[in-house]
């Protein structure tokens, strides 16, 4: 069953990609949404087991690398964090096949496409069934190549192009520590399977190392790596650049890999490896740090953006900063929690604007819609309930989730903890603000559409509205349902076992109920604000964004990180590369050496071949001269 899950969508993306020209779109389409159902379906099966019978299995496939000391199994590790995550991946990514045969379906290389969500897929869940690192790091770039392929699925846009090779690029940054830090692991243990590490973490907590010329705590300098490579695959602050311009990639992208599945790798990792974390108390901070400028960050650019997609996009880099704070704390089940119902209405959100995106012909820009709510009456009532479940109003899944991170942050009772409750509380509503301002400015106030006239709208078809209905259901009930089991504390839930370790145990008290009730409130509060300043009193936004010209432009420039990096990054590399290739190859290399050698020989040849001048008299000269030259070298001898 374990082998199933991970083989159907490697079997699907196979046939679809090399075969799919052979079966036809349609076949290509039904079989792979068949088999990741299927893996879904399993995926499902598997945490009932876990739920009910604390299962638990490690199904070793191959014996992979058998090298000196570095013994690696290729496996299925399956224990409540790996079944929680595979749930996510494979009921999300069927949901996004499924939709995708409907939003894909003017689009002439459907098959390619069906099969690079399925390896996608695939690789995804080599990451989480991992027992070693090398077999995560395997699909970690899986997962990174993947996602090159579908951002810059069409290759014709030049900015398609770019913002796949900007992906790739900036994960490669991040992938760069968390490559050192493996290999850190193995020449500290001798080994990369998980047990084996996590079993000798306690014995080098005092060891020391010299890291570029500074001493540091070889745990602190583990952790530190690992965490720059999840910074880089979940978009944290500093590495967060290329998420927001992989929306280029079709919606079912912007759903499958932005929103539920590989940008919460990082989390996953972290995660994983709370049994390192908790003996380094300097990451762990500098995680909580990290996860709240990112959170509020991404809120602030996200209230000024016009881009539907882009919106979510920065919403969900606000929301993983949230999980991070959450793990930075300590609460990692609450990490996960936030994880699993993110997913829900995230993806949701995703593709219900993708489903805005097809009724308007692919128009993005909100300021370009507007008044179309009796016109696609079914993505409307399903944005709203996935905006709810986002700002966390009482009762959905965010609710639950969200304010839970929070309250842990304040229970938490050091300085650190304080500053990320505060600013996760100011997120909340900047979250609220901008996710209202997308719903007023889609769906709300006057149309706006010059292209397309409104008579003309259409709601979205059966096969792209069902998935968005069972979503909904997640979005709505996944909070309520799996919230003692994810985060209670009573003694009989030990859902998690021993999938994640707690040093310190969390805190079993309650914050003050006015701390309880402050977000709530700010949320709820937040909804007539928006309406006002959105539909009502368009005018007010507009004062303000003159008022403040520098902090709009501050904002809609994202604060300047992509101009930052092109000076710093791009320019100076433009700079030493034309150097290198005008100075150093052209004028040295080149010069003095094959073009010099060349060069010499060509002008020895022209002034050689004077001597074939066709006169007997001439020939004779030379040959004396040549008979004097070597009778004297014989003498000489």
């Amino acid at each position: 069953m374990e082998i199933a899950i991970l083989l159907l969508p490697l079997l699907a993306s196979i046939i679809s990609g090399f075969f799919g020209k052979y079966i036809g779109d349609r076949t290509s389409e039904v079989l792979t949404s068949l088999f990741v159902s299927i893996s879904a379906g399993l995926s499902l099966f598997i945490f009932y087991n876990v739920i009910l019978h604390q299962y638990e299995n490690n199904v070793v496939i191959a014996s992979w690398i058998n090298s000196g000391s570095l013994n690696v199994n290729w496996s299925i590790k399956i224990d409540a964090l790996s079944s929680v995550m595979l749930v996510v991946i494979t009921l999300v990514s069927a949901l996004v096949h499924i939709y995708a045969i409907g939003y894909m379906s003017h689009d002439p290389h459907k098959p390619r496409f069906m099969a690079y969500l399925s390896l996608f897929t695939f690789s995804m869940l080599t990451l989480v069934t991992s027992d070693n690192f090398l077999q995560l790091f395997f699909g970690w770039e899986g997962v990174g190549l993947c996602s090159y392929f579908l951002i810059g699925f069409w290759f014709k846009k030049d900015t398609a192009n770019a913002a796949a090779i900007k992906a790739f690029v900036v994960n490669r940054v991040g992938d760069f520590g968390f490559a050192l830090g493996i290999f850190l692991i193995f020449y500290l243990f001798g080994t990369v399977n998980y047990s084996e590490v996590f079993s000798q973490i306690s014995q080098i907590i005092d060891k020391e190392l010299l890291f570029l010329g500074i001493h540091i705590k070889a745990i602190d300098l583990i952790c530190i790596l690992l965490f720059i490579g999840a910074m880089g695959k979940s978009a944290q602050i500093f590495l967060h650049t290329w998420l927001p311009d992989a929306m280029e990639g079709p919606t079912p992208v912007s759903a499958l890999i932005h929103a539920a599945t590989m940008v919460t790798a990082g989390v996953f990792l972290v995660v994983r490896c709370s049994p390192i974390f908790e003996y380094s108390p300097l990451t762990l901070n500098i995680i909580t740090i990290v996860g709240m400028t990112t959170a509020f960050f991404a809120a602030t650019v996200a209230l000024v953006q016009n881009d539907i997609k882009k919106i979510i996009a920065y919403s969900t880099c606000s929301q993983l900063g949230y999980m991070f704070f959450a793990a930075g704390v300590g609460a990692y089940n609450v990490a996960m929690f936030h994880l699993f119902t993110h997913a829900f209405f995230k993806a949701l959100l995703f593709l219900g604007s993708g489903s805005v995106i097809h009724s308007f012909k692919d128009e993005q820009n909100i300021n370009e819609m507007g008044a179309v709510y009796k016109k696609l009456p079914y993505t409307w009532i399903l944005m709203i309930i996935g905006t709810l479940a986002l700002t966390g109003f009482p009762f959905l899944s965010g609710f639950y989730s969200k304010d839970a991170i929070i309250e842990f942050a304040y229970l938490k009772g050091n300085t650190t903890g304080y500053y990320a409750a505060g600013i996760g509380i100011l997120t909340a509503l900047l979250t609220s603000i901008y996710s209202w301002r997308l719903i007023f400015k889609t769906f709300h106030g006057s149309y706006n559409n010059k292209k397309i006239k409104i008579e003309e709208m259409h709601e979205s078809p059966l096969v792209m509205l069902l998935p968005l209905v069972l979503l909904s259901i997640g979005a709505v009930f996944a909070g309520f349902l799996f919230k003692d089991l994810f985060i209670g504390h009573s003694e009989y839930n030990n859902f998690w076992g021993n999938s994640i370790k707690f040093l310190n145990p969390l805190s079993t008290e309650h914050p003050p109920l006015w701390f309880v009730l402050l977000t709530p409130t700010l949320v709820l509060s937040s909804i007539p604000i928006a309406y006002y300043l959105f539909v009502k009193n368009k005018e007010i936004p507009n004062k303000f964004v003159q008022l403040n010209k520098p902090l709009y432009n501050f904002l809609v420039n994202k604060w300047f990180f992509d101009e930052l990096y092109n000076f710093l990054f791009v320019q100076s590399s433009k700079k030493i590369g034309l150097f290198f290739w005008k100075i150093i190859d052209v004028k040295i290399i080149d010069k003095f050496g094959p073009d010099g050698i060349s060069s010499f020989i060509k002008r020895l040849s022209i002034k050689a071949s004077k001597f074939q001048s066709g006169f007997i008299y001439q020939y004779a000269f030379m040959i004396l001269i040549g008979f004097s030259a070597l009778l004297t070298f014989l003498i000489l001898q």
